[in-house]
């Protein structure tokens, strides 16, 4: 692994959620590996002079916060001190409006300091980890003052990169103004996380899969990413997404890429993402007259939730604070997409996210098509499919489903399976995803993150789904927290003679055959 070299991480944001969850966190967890230069900073940017409770926030307060950050979410507990020790005077603070001028000239003054006490080498790297809404004022005002230093530039910016393709085109054109795309990161931390990563390995590392990776093997694909928790608390900005766009558009669609791009010309980020944007390209383009039947969207109404272990009772999305009576925001969405290129013809993939469903998961399924069944069809009424289970969340992992002949003098079939997990395989678990993206973007590999042309690519598809459901006059579906989505959603698949590996009746029954 490259040393990253010195180097200045400017957080915008730096109050927010995400920074105190899960960016303080990793680059402590990257300064306890010696992941990061002794010669670095950290600076957090923010809008805020003091805290809550009307404590300035300076430098002092600062490193205190993030000490708190780290306590409660860094992934290795308790604390390494030594490695705080180290990390500590290297924290910093500047409060700031983002869209300020000289509030901007104020941060360069101070990166200009930290470049001769802390030998940074006018080196940056700015997460701009703030609402959608700013990212265009703090781009165009790095691209004014901070840009065209000796060092290195580079900007990561998180996700949702616009909310459809013509704005995602105009943030790109902003962002290309002031920066070359060499030195831009669009974050999925989907992508950091080590099965996704695996994907490719497993695919391509791996005589028994590859000649069986088509559509003449394989029968579809099931993708599902889902959540317990309500949006009830952030309802405000969640009815100005939905879950397409929220989940589909990013998070989903990276997964469907990995699982069915060509192999790469060379593990480069290049060629990687080359072969990611001809999916999207390859996806067919959903007919209005279609979209209801194969695009489903649902809203959880009044009922009980899961919140980590303990229930919480939900008065319905459309009672949530800022969320307007007649909203058609969907908290649920399913859809069914063709890839039509010559490996995936005609095979079908089922994507699903949502919130207050009954299990928090990540996961790929890959069923295949069943065997030529004549030695069992007399005797069994059915043998289920071979599925292999890709686990991205919470146990990372891959599962591979198989049949198997339950002890005993009677011909009894059950489904079997062979489990793959990190925590057991490689005794150790695996770094957050955020780490390993930080690490990258420090220095300089793009492999895991979204090339400009690919998120619009992306949103080329979500576009006209998004289009048909404003203007179809079928109300959003209901669907009662703790179940997995409307009946529609059962219906997408069902009616094809298929079903959901987690539909609400996941334990296979024993197939009895009669000799």
């Amino acid at each position: 692994m490259p040393n990253p070299v010195p180097c200045a991480i400017v957080i915008f944001g730096a109050s927010g959620d995400l920074a105190q969850l899960k960016l303080i966190p990793a680059v402590y967890e990257l300064c306890r590996e010696r992941l990061v230069s002794d010669r670095f900073v950290l600076i957090g940017y923010a809008r805020s002079t003091e805290k809550k409770d009307g404590t300035p926030l300076n430098d002092e307060q600062y490193r205190k916060d993030c000490y708190q950050a780290i306590k409660k979410h860094a992934r290795r507990q308790p604390i390494d001190e030594a490695a705080w020790k180290r990390m500590e005077p290297n924290i910093y603070y500047v409060p700031g409006s983002y869209d300020s001028a000289d509030d901007h000239a104020r941060l360069a003054a101070r990166l200009e300091e930290f470049d001769k006490s802390h030998d940074t080498g006018s080196n940056r790297l700015f997460y701009v980890s703030t609402p959608p809404e700013v990212f265009q004022d703090i781009i165009t005002r790095l691209g004014e003052r901070l840009t065209g230093t000796a060092g290195f530039q580079r900007i990561i910016i998180e996700k949702p990169f616009g909310r459809d393709l013509p704005s995602a085109r105009g943030l790109n054109a902003v962002l290309l103004k002031y920066f070359d795309e060499k030195q831009v990161f669009r974050i999925d931390h989907y992508l950091g996380k080590e099965t996704v990563q695996n994907l490719m390995v497993m695919r391509f590392a791996n005589s028994i899969f590859e000649p069986i990776w088509n559509y003449k093997y394989i029968d579809h694909v099931q993708i599902t990413v889902s959540e317990t928790v309500s949006a009830d608390d952030r309802a405000g900005y969640y009815d100005k997404s939905g879950a397409t766009r929220d989940m589909i558009q990013n998070h989903l669609f990276q997964l469907m890429a990995l699982v069915s791009m060509e192999p790469p010309a060379a593990l480069d980020a290049t060629s990687i993402r080359d072969e990611k944007v001809k999916v999207y390209k390859s996806v067919r383009p959903l007919r209005s007259s279609l979209v209801d039947s194969q695009a489903i969207r649902g809203q959880y109404g009044p009922g009980q939730y899961k919140d980590n272990s303990a229930l919480k009772t939900t008065p319905g999305y459309l009672k949530a604070r800022g969320v307007a009576p007649n909203s058609r925001t969907e908290t649920f969405s399913a859809i069914k997409l063709f890839i039509d290129n010559w490996r995936w013809s005609g095979m079908p993939f089922y994507l699903r996210t949502g919130k207050c469903l009954p299990e928090k998961l990540s996961e790929i399924v890959v069923r295949f098509r069943s065997p030529p069944l004549t030695l069992f069809q007399k005797q069994c009424d059915q043998i289920y499919p071979n599925d292999l289970v890709i686990r991205v969340q919470p146990e990372e992992g891959i599962s591979w489903r198989l049949n198997g002949k339950v002890p005993g003098g009677a011909m009894v079939i059950k489904s079997v399976a062979l489990d793959f997990l990190y925590k057991t395989a490689f005794k150790t678990e695996p770094p957050e995803a955020y780490e390993r993206l930080l690490y990258d973007a420090l220095v300089g590999d793009q492999t895991l993150f979204i090339r400009g042309d690919e998120a619009e690519a992306a949103w080329q598809v979500i576009d006209p789904i998004e289009q048909a459901w404003a203007e179809s006059p079928n109300p959003v579906q209901q669907y009662a927290p703790n179940t997995w989505g409307p009946k529609a959603a059962m219906d997408l698949i069902e009616l094809d003679g298929r079903r959901w590996l987690h539909s609400g009746n996941d334990d296979e029954p024993i197939i009895a055959c009669s000799l």
